[in-house]
């Protein structure tokens, strides 16, 4: 790459165009970086704003190849991508980050939880399944939590087991009920040149119908211990796979202190949207430097957050209408940001608030009152 980033001599080819490569834009507009898209929706998030944008499906090989190839460097904004193809890209001299080879073991969540056994990766006991006749088949003490191994996100996918009859029919994986005290999240960044740096923690509360989170706040009410303990599995995590970029390390907390890591995502997510206020980088900023291989950036938390998940309520679908708007900007420390979707659904993420303040008790006061002032109805 050789240091050369400047939109000029530089492409950068992202597979996704929803609302995080729009942060991604935002970010990559400071370095003067000129990302180009693709995604399958004519109308994503990036699709007015990115420097280049095309309609492709990012899961056949033809399509992510014909899009990769004039690229200097490919990233991702999901993992649902067609591997084969940044494979053969990556053979041709394109760069890809993070590699194929950590996106194959994190795509299929069998290979994945195989690969925190082999290496003494703390998670919680599970067994993969065929289908859902082998699921019944098998001695099972109910419930477990069920997950499908590919192509499952915000909540789709995965479900609580009580009997086999409502098994998903497709390969999966079945794990035990962790009786867990909270639900975390570290991200992580490692450039090429090994350098690894840690968020501050985030504590993630759930939409129990959704099954996607609704509420963060950083930083998460643990010990200083228990912080160090997860950055150390994150840090470890990373550098095991091998992997430049970006990735967000969900754990249990478990009622006797111990760390359970659930699940990774090799990009930006969901639980980094708060440091584009909160840090002095935000996860955006980060995940361009690590795959640039550019020195990571101060993690440090400026100031206590919330996140708020803007999504659609149940009962509307159709044009967006942000109802409440204009109240929450009353309020002090209030940053919304709207993903760009012209229609909403149920529970589709259509955008986040984030909520600043000088302590979490001010913050939790606020965003309170956030989540009952704005609704996303249509």
């Amino acid at each position: 790459m050789k240091n050369k980033w400047k939109a000029k001599d530089f492409k950068l080819g992202v597979l996704g165009g929803g609302q995080l490569g729009r942060m991604l834009i935002q970010e990559a507009i400071d370095l003067d970086i000129h990302l180009h898209m693709m995604d399958p929706d004519p109308n994503a998030p990036c699709s007015l704003i990115a420097h280049s944008f095309i309609c492709g499906s990012i899961t056949d090989y033809d399509s992510v190849m014909n899009f990769g190839r004039d690229k200097d460097l490919i990233t991702v904004e999901i993992e649902n991508v067609n591997i084969e193809a940044l494979e053969e890209l990556e053979k041709n001299g394109v760069i890809v980050y993070p590699q194929p080879s950590v996106l194959k073991i994190i795509k299929d969540k069998g290979i994945q939880k195989n690969f925190y056994l082999e290496n003494n990766i703390p998670t919680a006991a599970f067994k993969l399944y065929a289908d859902a006749s082998a699921v019944a088949k098998d001695e099972i003490k109910y419930p477990i939590i069920q997950k499908t191994r590919t192509g499952g996100y915000d909540g789709k996918g995965v479900q609580l087991l009580k009997t086999a009859h409502a098994s998903f029919d497709t390969p999966n994986l079945c794990e035990e009920l962790v009786d867990f005290d909270k639900e975390l999240s570290i991200i992580v960044a490692r450039n090429k040149k090994g350098q690894i740096k840690c968020f501050p923690s985030v504590e993630c509360e759930f939409n129990p119908e959704a099954n996607l989170v609704e509420y963060l706040f950083s930083p998460a009410a643990i010990s200083i211990d228990i912080e160090e303990k997860a950055n150390a599995i994150a840090a470890d995590l990373i550098q095991k796979l091998d992997m430049v970029g970006l990735l967000a390390v969900e754990f249990f907390l478990c009622k006797d202190g111990s760390l359970l890591v659930n699940e990774v995502a090799p990009r930006p997510h969901n639980s980094g949207h708060h440091t584009i206020e909160c840090c002095g980088t935000s996860q955006y900023a980060q995940h361009l430097r690590s795959i640039l291989n550019l020195p990571l950036g101060e993690t440090k938390l400026l100031q206590p957050g919330a996140m708020i998940n803007l999504l659609g309520e149940k009962g509307f679908s159709g044009p967006v209408i942000y109802d409440g708007l204009d109240r929450i900007l009353e309020l002090p420390g209030v940053y919304p940001h709207l993903y760009g979707k012209s229609e909403t659904k149920p529970f589709r993420k259509m955008g986040h608030i984030t909520i600043t303040g000088e302590s979490l008790t001010q913050v939790r006061e606020i965003a309170d009152q956030v989540k009952e002032k704005i609704k996303v109805k249509a």
